[in-house]
Formats: structure tokens, sequence, C-alpha cells
């Protein structure tokens, strides 16, 4: 069976849109900081962050969505894109069944916070409404629901390679024919906690947001998945030596007209593990972290989305994307037309 990506949406500190990210990625221009502020103790705390921008914002209109957090925002605008009209329609008559497949790194922060600071503050005025919009699997339920989707819906969370894994489950569900095509969702939002989380591994990261997603069928697409490997596990081997085995699975011929979009953040320490494991590779190299930010699993959607649009706009015949995750494995797919 072939299978395809036929389709992308893309929401990031660039703008809203796959367009304006890939320009941003031609440019090399990273879009402007802003700070987080938080107050501890008298002391104002802040973090150097990336946000999406409130201008210009795709988010359907749609009343389910009228009180959720940014991250189902996000979801909603990047899976709105990737699906477009005539498929929304199809599924609106019951003629296509679209699987929805959401991973997450850090998930619903923002309505937690809330919640939880509800509740120790006062749990008797503690608000209910908020506690739905806390659990990881709430931006997919409002996907399927906006869409109206009675296919299988499904959660992963996982490091910042989730997005393959939810690669690899959609195409296990058009193998077997659960579905006629399926959406890969991975969304981010900021909150302080994960923010100042995240610098804790280096005070050089800038944390981001935002989300991207993919359809994926089975179909002689523009851009086809060509190998999906199984990810390498820390459990058997370290950061260092992960990253190398995946390029091995991968098994993309090292040539100059091929393209690598690798997860590297522009930090030494970093990005050791693929800079040493990736050293000789002859073709074309990118990294869209360094440009848009850590936004932890939706980084890898916008890898995946970069080396697609590579593709369909024909300077690359194939693409290989890697990434190296923060504590459970390494991944990665090629692309090729």
């Amino acid at each position: 069976m072939i299978l395809s990506i036929t389709g992308t949406g893309a929401v990031t500190p660039a703008g809203w849109g796959v367009q304006p990210m890939m320009d941003a990625l031609a440019s090399g221009t990273p879009p402007p900081l802003s700070r987080l502020e938080r107050n501890l103790n008298g002391t104002t705390l802040f973090t150097p962050v990336r946000r999406v921008p409130s201008e210009n914002a795709t988010t359907p209109k749609i009343p389910r969505l009228r009180r959720t957090s940014p991250i189902s925002k996000f979801a909603a605008a990047a899976a709105m894109e990737a699906l477009g009209e005539t498929r929304l329609a199809a599924i609106a008559a019951g003629n296509l069944r679209v699987g929805v497949i959401f991973t997450v790194l850090n998930g619903c922060v923002n309505y937690s916070n809330r919640f939880f600071s509800e509740v120790l503050a006062d749990p008797s005025i503690a608000s209910p409404i908020l506690f739905p919009e806390t659990v990881f699997n709430a931006p997919s339920s409002h996907l399927s629901a906006m869409i109206g989707s009675a296919a299988p819906n499904d959660t992963l969370i996982a490091d910042g390679t989730g997005f393959f894994t939810g690669m690899d489950l959609a195409a296990e569900w058009l193998l077997r024919g659960d579905v006629d095509g399926c959406l890969i969702v991975a969304s981010e939002e900021i909150d302080w906690l994960s923010a100042e989380g995240l610098r804790l591994y280096s005070k050089d990261l800038i944390p981001a947001e935002g989300a991207g997603a993919i359809y994926l069928e089975a179909t002689e697409g523009t851009v086809r998945l060509l190998h999906l490997p199984d990810p390498i596990s820390f459990t058997k081997f370290s950061r260092a030596e992960s990253a190398k085995e995946i390029r091995k699975s991968l098994a993309i011929e090292n040539h100059e007209s091929h393209l690598l979009i690798d997860g590297r953040v522009g930090i030494r320490n970093q990005d050791l593990a693929e800079t040493q494991a990736w050293e000789d590779w002859l073709g074309a190299r990118w990294s869209p972290r360094e440009i848009l930010g850590e936004a932890m699993g939706a980084s890898t959607s916008w890898q995946v989305i970069a080396a697609v649009e590579a593709i369909r706009n024909h300077p690359f015949p194939k693409a290989v994307v890697s990434a190296v995750g923060s504590n459970q494995q390494a991944a990665g797919c090629v692309l090729g037309s």
C-alpha cells in the first residue's frame, strides 16, 4: 500500500499557516521574542519565549472552541488547513472516515494551572467548567467533534518524537482499513512551568508554542511516505548512539540532492548527538527549531511539514526527517516524490 501526505497545516511563532512558517525558514530570520512574566515571592521572573502572534488567527469560529485553551485553538487551525474544504464536506456527507491522532508532550497546561490555582485558593469556588480542558485528550476530542468524525480517535503522550509514533499508528489504521484517511496533529501551548522547565536543560533554549498537522492517506500523492522505521529506544542505547542507530534505520542515500531536516536547536551540547550522527551529510540541512524555537511535541510536526513542502515545491526528490527526543527515543522518516 502506498501512503502519501496530501495535506499540511501549521501554526507557529512565524504566523498562522504553513506559508508563514516556510517563509521564516527560507529567510533564516527568527520570529520576535516576547517575555513570559511570573511573580515569585515578590520577585518578577522573566522567560524569553516565542509565542504565536494573535493577528490573523485562523481558529474556526465555532462555539465548542470558545472557551478552549490555546493548545486546542492551535490544533484546530492546523487541522482545518490540512483537511481543506473538500474533505470537510465529504466528512459531513458521511463519505469519508477520517481518524484523528493527537500527539503531545506537555499538554493542556494553561487550564490546568488555572483550575488547580482555584482549587488551592478556595476549593468551593473552583470552576468545574475548566476541568475538562485540563486532560490530555481534550484537543483530540474537540477535533473529532469539530469535523464531525466518528472514526477512531487517539491521543499519544510522548517526548518530542511522538509525532512519528502518531504517523506509525495512522499507517496501521490505514492498512487495516479502519479509516479512509488520518489527521495527525501535534500542538503545544506556553505556560511558565513548561517554559522554565525547558530552560533547565539549557538557559539558551527558547520555548515556543504552536501546532502542526498532516493528512495521511493511501493514495499515489505528490509526497509519499517512503520509510518509517521503528524508533530507537533510550533503554537500549545512549542518546548519541540512538541518533546514529536511527540514521542507519532510515537508510537514505547520502546524496547532494537530498534534504535533511533535523531536530537541532542551535545549542552545541543539546545538538551534539544529531550533529555527530549526520556529520558527513552531503545534501542541504535545515534545522527549523533554530528559527522557530523549541515547541516540544509540536516541533517535530513542523520538521515533517517542512519536508513535505520542500518536496512538493520540487527542489528535493527526497527528504529525511530526524529527531532525538528528550527522554524516550530517536525517530525519523523518509519522504519522497
